[in-house]
């Protein structure tokens, strides 16, 4: 700021406020020529001047930069005692392997780890109706003939099988086509969409060697000898010559026969009218699926029974007391 000059001016000098006008009489006068510009308004002086009470108020302007977070300086700055990094300890200091336990042996070697995959289940490709629909409308699928894994696999809505093929039920309301198919698995949902459009839905028995010899044509996507097609009763899957139990073992001219289930589970569930498997006229009426069902017997049956267990076991009495040690 320019020094502050204590000036004696003349009466004749005429000073208001913060004007002070100079007559080209008072030129003449005592005041010296070097402080006549002094006397002028300050905004024709210093048109950028400013007063020294502004660097107080100085900032920044909003958003201009993040505020710094100051870790371990005590309770106020937020982050303070343990710095944000949690409770005492290694991980505090820096970074730890997954895993780690303190040097010791890791717990997934002492205990194990959990979980496990079961190498004994079946892996089902799954299939959904409205990708049927999409390929037959798009003449890869003919709904005329029986859809077999053989047709599945060489239209390629299907690649790579493994264990079987699995029907479901999803887009069922996109199908519009009656079809009549041959799979592993079939979901409730999928055999009813199928039905109510006048299809059929057939579930059979393939291993994996099986499907690999579908593929290959080496054998008949489903004849096989426990494959009845009188007790089926379905003509869209009638061969001719497939009544004959001996042209089935034979295979019907390919060098290979489809092997049917053996083990307990696999003839549960195709033994099952519910899941619409081709075994299921092997089971009478009035009885279940299951290999361990027993048909109930009645009243004199069970009398009978009684009367005969009785009678052995007088028999076994008589035995004991004609021993002479």
């Amino acid at each position: 700021m320019p020094p502050r000059l204590h000036l004696r001016l003349s009466p004749s000098t005429a000073l208001r406020s913060d004007v002070v006008k100079i007559s080209p009489a008072d030129t003449n006068s005592s005041i010296p020529a070097f402080l006549l510009p002094f006397l002028q308004p300050q905004a024709q002086r210093f048109p950028q001047c400013r007063h020294a009470s502004i660097l107080t108020s100085l900032s920044d302007r909003p958003g201009a930069y993040n505020k710094k977070i100051r870790r371990g300086r005590g309770p106020a700055s937020g982050k303070g005692g343990k710095s944000g990094r949690g409770s005492d300890g290694q991980k505090q200091h820096g970074k730890v392997p997954a895993g780690f336990n303190g040097g010791q042996t890791p717990e997934h070697i002492v205990h194990g780890k959990y979980g496990f995959k079961n190498l004994f289940a079946n892996e089902m490709s799954p299939i959904n109706l409205d990708k049927i629909q999409t390929w037959i409308d798009q003449g890869r699928l003919d709904p005329s003939r029986p859809i077999t894994l053989k047709e599945l696999c060489s239209s390629r809505v299907l690649g790579r099988i493994k264990d079987g093929v699995k029907l479901l039920g999803s887009g069922a309301s996109e199908l519009k086509t009656p079809i009549h198919i041959v799979v592993s698995r079939a979901s409730q949902s999928a055999i009813a969409a199928v039905e109510a459009l006048g299809g059929t839905v057939t579930t059979r028995f393939y291993t994996a060697q099986a499907i690999r010899r579908i593929k290959d044509s080496q054998t008949h996507p489903f004849l096989s000898l426990r494959w009845d097609p009188l007790a089926l009763n379905n003509p869209n899957l009638a061969v001719e010559g497939a009544e004959l139990a001996e042209n089935r073992a034979r295979g019907m001219g390919f060098p290979y026969r489809l092997p049917d289930p053996s083990s307990r589970k696999e003839l549960e569930y195709y033994r099952d009218a519910k899941h619409r498997g081709y075994l299921s006229h092997m089971v009478k009426e009035g009885e279940s699926a299951s290999l361990y069902f027993k048909p109930p017997i009645s009243e004199e049956e069970l009398k009978a029974l009684k009367r005969e267990s009785a009678r052995g076991g007088r028999a076994a009495k008589r035995k004991e007391g004609d021993k002479l040690w």
